[in-house]
């Protein structure tokens, strides 16, 4: 098993403008769903977000980031406004 702070790192490492860019990111693990929470934050916009472990575990390891990379950019996308 990885850390929520592993697995931020792997986040970021896909996406490293997220800092730049300013949004905050925060991951936790929540006992109950059994899944991994990503946090994202701009201004006074929040995002939260179910990563399923099966996916997170496979970006971590290194197999596979497709799923992780492609909900992160979704959620970047409707923090920044650019859903309509």
């Amino acid at each position: 098993m990885y850390t929520a702070e592993e697995l931020c790192e792997k986040i970021v490492s896909i996406y490293p403008d997220i800092g730049e860019c300013g949004i905050d990111i925060n991951v936790d693990y929540n006992k109950v769903e059994n899944t991994w929470m990503v946090h994202l934050k701009k201004g006074s916009h929040k995002l939260d977000h179910f990563l399923e472990t099966g996916d997170a575990d496979s970006c971590v390891e290194g197999k596979k980031c497709i799923a992780l990379g492609l909900e992160i950019a979704q959620l970047r996308k409707n923090i920044e406004g650019d859903q309509f």
